[in-house]
C-alpha cells in the first residue's frame, strides 16, 4: 500500500500514548501522516489543579506529545464525561474524517472499563459511516468523503471487557522497536502520575503502559511488546477483506487466523 493516513481518535489526553502509539509511530516511519485527537479535554483528571488549570496543563501535554511523534494536533472538543452518543458531536467526527479521509482510523474498544471510552469508539464509527453521505452536513461543513477506511479497535483498559471478560485481538503489532519513543511520548503526560496513583491505584504510568504491552506481546507468542486490535465490520467503510493496517505493517504485525479475515 502506498503511504497514507492514520487518524486516532480517543476519548482523553494521554489514551493515545499509554494504547495505540507505538502502532502509530511505525506508520509514520514509513512515511505516513498521522494525527492525534481526543476528544475530552482532561477536565477532571487532577487530584492538584482546578478545573482551568489541569485543562490548560493537559492541553499543553498532549499538544507536546503529538509534536514528538511528529502527528497533526486536534484540539478536544468536549468536557471529561460529556464524551455522549449525540448528534452534534457526530457531525464534528465526521468533518475531521472528512477533512483528514483517513485509510485507517483507530480507536477504543466498543467495551471498555468506562463510558468516555466506549462513546468516543462508537463517535468514531459513526463518523466514519456517515462520512460518505453527501446529505449528512458535517461541524463544520465538509465534502462527502467516499474514499475506503477501515476502524481499529484497541485493546480495552485492563485487557477486558467491562464485565470482567478476556478481550483477544485480531491483529498484533510488534512495537518493540519503538517501544522507548512510545514511553517518551506517556512520558509527556506528566500531570497524570498522581491522579492514577490516587483513583486507579497505578505505579508509574509509562512502567505501566511498558506492563501492558508485554502482557499483549505474550497473548501474541510472537512478540516481545505488541499493541492489539480488532477490525470493525467493513460494511459502509471499504472492501470486506480490506485491512491496512496489517497490510502495511505486514513484517511488524501478526494476523491471529482464528478470527475471520
Amino acid at each position: 500500500m502506498s503511504v497514507g493516513t492514520a487518524l486516532a481518535i480517543v476519548a482523553h489526553p494521554d489514551d493515545i500514548e499509554f494504547t495505540v502509539a507505538g502502532t502509530l509511530l511505525l506508520l509514520k516511519d514509513l512515511g505516513w501522516n498521522i494525527h492525534f485527537w481526543n476528544l475530552a479535554n482532561g477536565c477532571y483528571g487532577s487530584m492538584a489543579y482546578d478545573k482551568a488549570e489541569i485543562t490548560h496543563i493537559r492541553a499543553i501535554e498532549a499538544e507536546e506529545a503529538a509534536a514528538q511523534a511528529g502527528a497533526t494536533y486536534h484540539p478536544a472538543i468536549v468536557e471529561d464525561l460529556s464524551i455522549l452518543y449525540r448528534p452534534e458531536l457526530i457531525a464534528k467526527i465526521t468533518g475531521v474524517v472528512r477533512l483528514v479521509k483517513p485509510q485507517i482510523i483507530i480507536t477504543h474498544s466498543l467495551t471498555d472499563y468506562m463510558e468516555d471510552h466506549q462513546n468516543a469508539a462508537r463517535l468514531a464509527v459513526t463518523g466514519a459511516f456517515i462520512r460518505a453521505a453527501p446529505n449528512f452536513v458535517s461541524d463544520p461543513p465538509q465534502p462527502a468523503w467516499a474514499g475506503p477506511t477501515i476502524v481499529y479497535h484497541a485493546m480495552p483498559h485492563g485487557l477486558h471487557g467491562p464485565m470482567r471478560e478476556k478481550v483477544q485481538p485480531e491483529l498484533y503489532v510488534d512495537v518493540s522497536s519503538v517501544l522507548a519513543r512510545k514511553s517518551a511520548l506517556l512520558a509527556c503526560h506528566r500531570s497524570q502520575q498522581a491522579w492514577l496513583e490516587a483513583t486507579q491505584a497505578m505505579g508509574s504510568i509509562v512502567e505501566e503502559a511498558e506492563a501492558n504491552a508485554l502482557a499483549i506481546g505474550k497473548m501474541s507468542g510472537r512478540f516481545t511488546h505488541a499493541e492489539g486490535y480488532r477490525r470493525h465490520l467493513h460494511l459502509g467503510l471499504a472492501s470486506a477483506l480490506a485491512d491496512p493496517l496489517g497490510d502495511v505493517l505486514a513484517d511488524r504485525a501478526w494476523r491471529d487466523p482464528a478470527h475471520l479475515r
